[in-house]
């Protein structure tokens, strides 16, 4: 294989940098030309393939977000939005691709391989909701970026006895959420894996006022039954006097922005190398992930339409913190 094709799709993740990074420079140590396609599968379809070399990837792997660019494609969702990116990828002599990103791109990767062009996936999402990978690209900045919210904004409750809502990403997850709960040393935390009524947080929220503590932090992941708004808007119709002054903090896309930690950029590296890897064996139609501390390959079909399942152990361990 001596022409390949790298893009980043769907949401943005830390690290997404670092990946590309690392499959222009793998692929081209192997002899490979490497074509960047920018805007994801929009780009595909329009057939726009940008030639990188190992100087063109110099100084972004300490950079935030993706230097290809990232959009959701709907055009192709459809066969034929499908047979313009084939017919685009076969006539510029692409004959490998790499796709870095979450559930919705590998989809894409997986119906893409089903027309019998050689795709490879990247696991890359801040979500950690993706099949095949302990941990995604994306995940470990993601979460150190709620982890100092947290902690800021403990500063600021403890000085005004404050209970802070705090919304995480995560619609159908709640990995970010739940670790961002422990490591923070949260009094509670909603899910959309488990049902917990606002009654529940009311409760927990009382009780650490009665305990004399100086603030509260509630953790919410935003796909939950009652997101952060939601919670507010009942404390505030039910409960008029909880003891804590209670604000929201939604911190939104903030998680997707700033620096990959040094964890994101070293498994970015390993999975754009092993992408490319993995095509030059002629392994194609997988996701390339980290599990159990080995690199790995899923085949995509194992992958796609699924939503890793969250340990509950973990979120009886943050009760028992709480």
């Amino acid at each position: 294989m001596k022409k390949i094709a790298v893009l980043t799709s769907g949401g943005d993740a830390p690290g997404m940098n670092a990946a590309i990074r690392a499959v222009v420079r793998s692929g081209s140590q192997k002899g490979m030309d490497v074509y960047g396609v920018p805007l994801g599968y929009s780009g595909l379809i329009d057939g726009k393939f940008l030639p990188l070399g190992p100087r063109d990837v110099g100084g972004i792997i300490q950079k935030g977000g993706t230097f290809l660019g990232s959009a959701r494609c709907e055009e192709f969702k459809t066969e034929s939005g499908r047979k313009k990116a084939l017919r685009a990828l076969n006539s510029n002599g692409i004959e490998g691709l790499v796709v870095i990103g979450g559930n919705g791109s590998q989809t894409g990767s997986y119906l893409l391989s089903e027309m019998g062009f050689p795709v490879v996936g990247v696991a890359s999402t801040i979500d950690n909701d993706l099949v095949g990978s302990d941990i995604t690209i994306g995940v470990d900045t993601a979460l150190n970026i709620a982890l100092e919210a947290i902690d800021r904004l403990k500063v600021t409750g403890s000085s005004h006895q404050r209970a802070f809502l705090i919304e995480v990403m995560g619609r159908k997850c709640g990995y970010l959420a739940l670790m961002a709960a422990i490591a923070g040393g949260a009094e509670t935390v909603t899910l959309p894996e488990v049902d917990v009524e606002p009654e529940e947080i009311v409760e927990v929220l009382s009780n650490a006022y009665e305990r004399g503590k100086s603030h509260a932090i509630v953790v919410v992941a935003e796909g939950a039954k009652y997101n952060a708004t939601k919670l507010a808007e009942y404390f505030t119709e039910h409960h008029e006097e909880i003891g804590f002054a209670l604000r929201v903090t939604i911190l939104g896309h903030v998680q997707r922005g700033g620096s990959p930690s040094a964890q994101d950029r070293i498994l970015a590296s390993r999975l754009g190398a092993g992408a490319v890897d993995s095509l030059e064996r002629g392994e194609y139609g997988v996701l390339v992930g980290w599990m159990n501390n080995v690199l790995t390959t899923t085949p995509l079909k194992d992958v796609v339409g699924k939503t890793k399942q969250l340990d509950m152990q973990l979120f009886e361990l943050a009760r028992v913190l709480d």
